[in-house]
């Protein structure tokens, strides 16, 4: 680790010439505002109106607090290089920047299976709703999946941290992710493949088939409805959700599975892009739109200013 030290990181976004890249950086910055002035409205909003503090908002907001920092955590570095054409990153700085970016993804996809939850338990078990997800529980709840997530990237980053590593180091991606800078090693343990393996069920498979069962069986629930009106309201509230965790798992699933194949540099850099500064950009368009409640308290707070 001490010699690696001493590794210097050159980031390479696309096969870009060099009068493209303020025209791309321009791109990524609209991208990077939207995405701070959606995910920070849906927070003002959120925290502001007393009717949005249930345990289904409060995991939402802190989805919007996630999105914000893992986002922040890529793009502002990849805008520095697009513009400057310097595109060196310490060993230090690329550790930092891998560890925070995995805090933020873990954090995510745990908050995803935790809403589905929530999303079961207020569907199906409705009169014990308030009792299982109370305010103290879901305050808990948020609390320890940071910190899991943060242990977590830990054990990600001491296994890469075990590595050797060349002089000059370089990475075909728009930040430094971790399947990348180990296949940049010189000397990497198939350890590090059985981990991801291992996360990859632990933490992506089963959260997600744990989901399809709750739907499954709030399909089911909501079919019993008679209201035709109340089922469309019911479906209604779990859509947002679906649609996301879709989105978010399916992204992350090809990438993450893809490079142990063929998958092309530039392939894996489109990926990169859409599920760590799309994603978090379209996230609170999709809640906030398909949310009335939200939509309604942002109409008060403009009433009140």
């Amino acid at each position: 680790m001490d010699n690696n030290t001493y590794t210097t990181f050159h980031i390479l976004p696309f096969s870009l010439k060099a009068n493209d890249m303020p025209r791309i950086a321009g791109i990524f910055s609209s991208i990077y505002l939207m995405t701070i002035t959606l995910n920070s409205m849906v927070i003002s909003v959120i925290c502001l109106d007393v009717h949005l503090h249930t345990p289904m908002y409060l995991f939402f907001c802190n989805l919007s607090v996630i999105d914000i920092c893992y986002t922040t955590v890529i793009i502002p570095k990849l805008l520095h290089i697009l513009l400057s054409g310097n595109d060196l990153i310490s060993f230090t700085q690329c550790f930092t920047q891998m560890f925070f970016f995995f805090t933020g993804a873990i954090a995510e996809e745990i908050l995803f299976f935790v809403m589905g939850f929530d999303r079961y338990v207020a569907i199906c078990h409705p009169l014990s709703y308030h009792q299982i997800l109370n305010k103290t529980i879901c305050i808990v709840i948020v609390i320890s999946i940071w910190i899991f997530a943060a242990l977590n990237s830990s054990l990600f980053i001491s296994f890469l941290l075990k590595m050797p590593f060349n002089k000059v180091v370089t990475i075909h991606n728009i930040f430094c992710d971790a399947i990348d800078v180990f296949y940049a090693s010189s000397g990497g343990s198939r350890d590090f493949y059985i981990l991801v393996y291992v996360e990859m069920v632990l933490l992506g498979f089963f959260p997600l088939f744990c989901n399809f069962l709750s739907y499954v069986r709030i399909i089911r629930v909501i079919l019993h409805i008679k209201s035709k009106e109340g089922r469309r309201k019911t479906f209604s509230a779990c859509l947002s959700h679906l649609i996301v965790m879709i989105i978010f798992y399916s992204a992350g699933t090809v990438e993450y599975m893809m490079p142990f194949s063929d998958q092309t540099v530039f392939n894996k850099q489109i990926l990169s892009v859409f599920y760590t500064t799309l994603v978090p950009m379209v996230n609170p368009l999709i809640y906030s739109l398909r949310s009335s409640e939200i939509l309604k308290a942002f109409q008060r707070l403009l009433r009140i200013k």
